[in-house]
Order: structure tokens, then C-alpha cells, then sequence
């Protein structure tokens, strides 16, 4: 069966976001019932039109695929109800917020965006947020489903046995390497200045100005600014430690922090609700600006350690120790860690731009001159030494040198035929009807038909 188990089709995800280029009508009509989640043919028509708009090529019927991957969707949706799973709302908004910033930078602007989709941005970020509250809800209920697959040691080896040679994957080049972080110290000046303007906004506030409006006008936090600050409710372990202390410890609806330092900046917060374990809180957020002296101090520093490591004075797991300020991985000698596999290997197209282009050019050992490194979860600019550690060769996998691989493939080929055992037994409980026109449609899950 060619039909994945992430259920995270491009054409559910999307839905029929772009459709305004297309002014055709349909003429709604429900096609089928899972449960009690209906699906309308107008979803079929906008998905399918979205992946001919983008290129999409399927080796069947393209409508047919994209309407048993709805069925699907549906029939996971029904047993969430059941389950009573639920997803993060602010998790849900905030990837709403990135889509729909991601749609206006292709559209060109807010304006262009609601006019290439004939409908208001108000109601492009709700039905958006729909199909990702979907989404999310289809992805948890699936991986509760397969939470319980695990294998042995033991199994992976037998497994390794008992497949062919020629089913093994070619494992492309993958790398180790370490890396020193240096970042530039912020001048007291700039730190005091930003402090100083926090505590006028506090004043402001006291005085009567609107908290939500200040942090639109001058938080620097980009994806929340544009709600007023507001971040949703968060338990402690969702937000930064520094900021989640003081936002649990603040008394009453509308009180104001006094200024919180963490790793992304200065904060002032404003609590706006609690409930149970989670409070709703706003925020205005400045980060202190690097001077040009910041930058040219923290070049002279980084190159003074690259200098200690050539001389041999140090080695570069030494120096990783006592001086990167990544503190992730200082103590392990600045080696990086895969978070896609979390293994200390990297596919080629698993490291970043800026350090593939140093790696690609560097033999096992060495390690480069510093370069500059943006922090994209802080938006801090940074200095790097790296040394490449490992580079493995292409090759077929083996039991060997890839024995996390194989163990993945043993698992997600487990995780496979229990979820496609789940879709069977559910299609066997669950009501569902389809309409006699889209009867004829070829399935991979025969249970659609009753």
C-alpha cells in the first residue's frame, strides 16, 4: 500500500486557501459521513484544484485520493471525540499566525491576499484555523494509536537477517560535528536603555494606557506582538523558566511584572486570566541592540580560542567546555545533536546553510575559521568555530553503522500495520455512508464501501 501513515496530506493542510483564483462555484452538496464529521464536496474540489494549481501529479484518480484521505481524516477525528483528545490552542494559533504571514508574503501584501482570495483575513485565519486544529488533532490521535509500538535489540538484528540486501536503503554522506559558540556581550548602556523604556512603559500603564496596545506598537516579540502580547494559556513548563516564575507568581486580573531577563530578552507581563495550572498572559519584549564594539570584541575573542586549539594548547572539546556559551552542548564538547533523529548524525540537508557550506570543504579533524550564525528561535546573531568530527561514506545500511535506521524502519513498518489494522476494525464500527457518485472511487481501505 502506497498510502503513508502521517496523515498530513499538502491538500488537508491547505484546504482551499488559494482558491480566490479560481472564481468557479460548487454547489455544495454533502459526498460522505464518518461518524458525525460530514464531508462536503466543495473540501474535495478546492483540494484537488490547490494541487493542480501547485503541479501535484498522482498515478490514479487524484479527487478519489484526496476524498479517502478526508475519510480518513474524519474517521481519526471521530475516535479523538471518543478519546477526548484535545491539542494546544495556542500552539494551533501561533502555527496559524506563521501561515498566514507565510500566504501574505507570497500574495504580496494583507490586501492583495484578501482580494486573491475574495473573503476577509479574518476569515482566512479562522478557516485556517480549523484545518490545523484538525490536523493537529488527527496527528496526536494517530501517534496515541501507535504509542505503544516498540522493538528489541533482538528484533532488530532478526530483522536485519531476514530482509534482502537489495531492500536496504542507500545511506547517503552523514556528519558529526562540534561546534564553540561565542556570543557578543551587550554593552551595559544598551541593557540599562532598554530597561529604562520598559520601566516608562510600566508608568504608562499605571497611568492608564492599554498594555495590549503598547506591546502592538513596540514589543519586539514577533509572534505574539500583533495580538497585544498575548500568548495564551501556558502551563510552567511551556514557557521560559524566568518568565514563568513571575507570571505564576503575579496577583490578580491586569497586574504588571516588574522587568523579567531571559534568554530572548527584557519582558514586562501582564497577567490577564488563570486557570488551574496555566495562566493567559501579555507581554512586551526588547532585546538590547549589539553594538559594532560587541561584534568586533566577540571576533577577537572567538579567534583567540581557534588560535589556542591550532597551537595544540587546548583541545577543542577543552574549549567547548570552558568557553561556548551554548550550554546545550558545552558539556559534551559542543557536539550537535540531530533533532530530527536525535543521534549525533546529520544528513547533508539536515544542517544548516551557513554550516554545511564550512563542512563540505573540510577533511575529518579540522576545524574552520569562525563564522556568523543566526539564532532563529532568539534572533541573535552569533560567532561559531566548527570541527567536523565524522563523515561516513555512502553506503547500503547496515546493522553496523546504522543500526538507529534500521531500528526506525523495523518501528515505523510495525507502526504501519497497526494503524492500518486500527483503520479496518474502526471502518467495522463506525457509521459511514458515501455518496452512490463517489461509490466507484478505488480505495486502498475497502471499508469505505457498506
Amino acid at each position: 500500500m502506497q498510502l503513508k501513515i502521517n496523515i498530513t496530506v499538502f491538500f488537508i493542510l491547505f484546504g482551499s486557501l488559494f482558491m480566490g483564483i479560481s472564481q468557479t462555484r460548487v454547489i455544495d452538496e454533502v459526498i460522505a459521513v464518518v461518524g458525525d464529521n460530514p464531508v462536503l464536496r466543495s473540501d474535495i474540489e478546492y483540494q484537488y484544484q490547490q494541487a493542480m494549481m501547485q503541479g501535484h501529479s498522482f498515478a490514479g484518480d487524484l479527487k478519489c485520493h484526496i476524498f479517502e484521505e478526508q475519510l480518513l481524516q474524519n474517521l481519526l477525528l471521530e475516535q479523538a471525540k471518543v478519546d477526548s483528545i484535545e491539542v494546544n490552542e495556542n500552539m494551533v494559533i501561533m502555527a496559524v499566525d506563521r501561515q498566514i504571514n507565510e500566504f501574505i508574503n507570497r500574495a504580496g501584501s494583507k490586501e492583495k491576499l484578501e482580494e486573491w482570495l475574495n473573503k476577509p483575513l479574518h476569515q482566512i485565519k479562522s478557516e485556517q484555523r480549523t484545518i490545523m486544529r484538525n490536523q493537529s488533532l488527527t496527528q496526536e490521535m494517530q501517534a496515541n494509536i501507535t504509542a505503544d509500538v516498540k522493538v528489541t535489540p533482538a528484533q532488530v538484528r532478526n530483522y536485519y537477517k531476514r530482509i534482502s540486501e537489495d531492500s536496504l536503503p542507500i545511506v547517503q554522506s552523514q556528519y558529526e560535528f562540534q561546534q564553540i559558540r561565542i556570543d557578543p556581550k551587550i554593552d551595559v548602556e544598551e541593557v540599562e536603555k532598554v530597561k529604562s523604556r520598559l520601566r516608562e512603559f510600566q508608568r504608562q500603564v499605571a497611568d492608564g494606557d492599554d498594555f495590549a496596545t503598547l506591546a502592538v506598537l513596540y514589543s519586539e516579540d514577533p509572534g505574539s506582538a500583533a495580538r497585544g502580547g498575548e500568548l495564551g494559556f501556558m502551563t510552567r513548563a511551556e514557557l521560559v523558566q524566568e518568565y514563568a516564575k513571575v507570571a505564576f507568581n503575579l496577583q490578580g486580573e491586569g497586574k504588571v511584572s516588574k522587568i523579567v531577563e531571559s534568554e530572548f530578552g527584557f519582558h514586562i507581563i501582564q497577567l490577564i486570566a488563570r486557570q488551574g495550572d496555566r495562566v493567559n498572559t501579555r507581554h512586551i519584549l526588547l532585546k538590547p541592540k549589539v553594538r559594532p564594539d560587541d561584534f568586533k570584541n566577540a571576533q577577537m575573542r572567538i579567534d583567540s580560542i581557534a588560535g589556542l586549539i591550532d597551537e595544540e594548547k587546548i583541545s577543542f572539546d577543552e574549549a567547548a567546555l570552558h568557553f561556548s556559551m551554548d550550554k546545550d552542548t558545552r558539556m559534551n564538547g559542543g557536539l550537535m545533536v540531530n533533532p530530527y533523529s536525535q543521534s549525533t548524525k546529520f544528513d547533508i540537508q539536515e544542517i544548516p546553510p551557513t554550516i554545511t557550506r564550512q563542512i563540505e570543504k573540510m577533511e575529518v579533524g579540522e576545524v574552520s575559521k569562525s563564522f556568523l550564525m543566526k539564532d532563529e528561535r532568539l534572533g541573535k546573531d552569533y560567532l561559531v568555530l566548527v570541527k567536523l568530527k565524522s563523515k561516513t561514506e555512502p553506503h547500503r545500511a547496515n546493522i553496523t553503522d546504522d543500526y538507529e535506521l534500521i531500528k526506525n524502519i523495523l518501528e515505523n513498518n510495525k507502526s504501519q500495520d497497526l494503524f492500518f489494522d486500527w483503520i479496518k476494525k474502526k471502518q467495522k464500527e463506525t457509521y459511514i455512508t458515501i455518496s452512490p457518485k463517489w461509490a466507484n472511487c478505488k480505495f486502498e481501505f475497502d471499508g469505505w464501501k457498506k
